[in-house]
């Protein structure tokens, strides 16, 4: 039934889709979708504006106008529904990638490691890699990961990976990557994923590498929230990078 009542509205023209209100709403009725934050139904929205203060461009705000009234029970069903999913295991690739086929192996030796290299061995040779483990992305990593029993963990926004001109030795070497893009991924399931792996994993600090752009600064807000919901507490580090590769900033919280 609807009815006149108060509701969030969404600015599209300011709004940068950063994701930043979407862990701030307990109802999970905002969304970033195509960029934008959206809401996903009147009726999942209990217009009390939570959400409103986690916005750095100013899109959001409490009107009133006729909405569906706001629905406890289809609150509950959506946010169970996103649980739901969240168990389901992805499905395997019509090519048969195992990108949920967990692996750990050694590292190549980092260049500070690499002194007693062969002299046989071209000096342009490609460097061998520093990834330790696969899979990578946030997503197809269970808490439970061998690899993130006492890791020095890297949680790093997709982009920095080709931004950083030596992304893997200035960044990876010695660390276990998680890596995901706040805009368009779930905030809510990397929220629940990293309190987990931090309440039982023992990791030795975290570091976030993230882009100045907007939108990858709700990674740190994401793993805010992570450390405030977790029994355990994590330094942590967070790096922010341009979109020509270079350090900007040096956070420690």
């Amino acid at each position: 039934m609807k009815q006149m009542r108060k509701i969030i509205e969404i600015d599209e023209e300011l709004c940068d889709g950063c994701g930043q209100c979407v862990p701030d709403c307990a109802e999970g009725s905002l969304q970033i979708i195509n960029g934008k934050a959206k809401l996903v139904a009147d009726k999942l929205c209990d217009g009390l504006g939570a959400c409103l203060g986690s916005c750095p461009t100013g899109a959001l705000k409490i009107i009133e106008r006729e909405a569906d009234e706001f629905d406890e029970e289809a609150v509950e069903e959506f946010l169970s529904s996103k649980e739901r999913a969240k168990t389901q295991p992805p499905e395997p690739m019509a090519c048969g990638c195992a990108s949920t086929h967990i692996q750990s192996f050694q590292p190549a030796a980092s260049p500070c490691q690499s002194a007693n290299v062969p002299k046989s061995v071209p000096a342009d040779a490609p460097a061998d890699s520093q990834l330790s483990h696969w899979p990578v992305q946030i997503r197809l990593v269970p808490p439970h990961a061998p690899f993130l029993k006492g890791a020095d963990l890297l949680i790093a926004a997709d982009c920095t990976a080709v931004s950083a001109a030596n992304f893997q030795q200035d960044y990876l070497a010695g660390k276990v990557v998680l890596m995901g893009c706040p805009k368009f991924d779930d905030a809510e399931s990397y929220i629940q994923r990293f309190t987990e792996i931090i309440d039982t994993c023992g990791l030795k600090r975290i570091t976030i590498l993230i882009m100045e752009v907007p939108c990858c600064s709700a990674m740190n807000v994401i793993v805010k929230r992570a450390l405030e919901r977790a029994s355990v507490s994590v330094p942590v580090e967070q790096i922010t990078i341009s979109t020509r590769g270079r350090e900007l900033q040096r956070v420690s919280w």
